[in-house]
């Protein structure tokens, strides 16, 4: 295999990876409430409880996340759209990321003055550093092929934009 098509698939397997993750973790906030004791430690997003229910944030977060997986997925036929769902996947795993910074038991106590991570949350958490890396390449991919869809449609004049 060329490393081009190497680098196809790579990029392929990232972006309907992501994909994925997202909206199956998105839907899963309709059925379970998971994320209750993460949000309810972090000052970024604890106050929402004042003002909705768990259930309501859950189901708004799911939401988010499904609609972030649907819009990164529609990136080959409309790259400027896709970015925002990029975008908002950054935001979330923002969000998730801080995590690791407010809930308790991040850092496992059998490991002694290790920093060793706990399976539960704290590894969980970990994994969206490399969502957040891929949520950030497919935001840029898809503002770099809005624009060069953008400058192929000036260059070639309005006839060809109706096309």
């Amino acid at each position: 295999m060329a490393v081009g098509s190497v680098t196809r698939v790579g990029q392929t397997v990232s972006r309907y990876g992501l994909v994925v993750v997202l909206a199956w973790i998105g839907f899963g906030k309709y059925v379970k409430m998971e994320s209750r004791v993460l949000i309810e430690h972090s000052p970024l997003m604890s106050w929402i409880y004042q003002f909705l229910s768990v259930g309501t944030v859950a189901a708004a977060l799911g939401t988010m996340e499904i609609v972030a997986a649907v819009l990164i997925a529609i990136r080959p036929f409309w790259p400027a759209v896709s970015a925002y769902g990029s975008a908002l996947a950054v935001v979330l795993f923002v969000g998730t990321l801080s995590f690791l910074f407010t809930t308790p038991g991040i850092v496992a106590t059998y490991a002694g003055p290790l920093p060793v991570l706990s399976g539960m949350p704290g590894q969980f958490l970990l994994k969206d550093l490399v969502l957040i890396g891929v949520a950030l390449w497919t935001l840029g991919d898809s503002l770099e092929a809005a624009r060069r869809r953008s400058s192929a449609a000036s260059r070639s004049g309005p006839a060809s934009a109706v096309r």
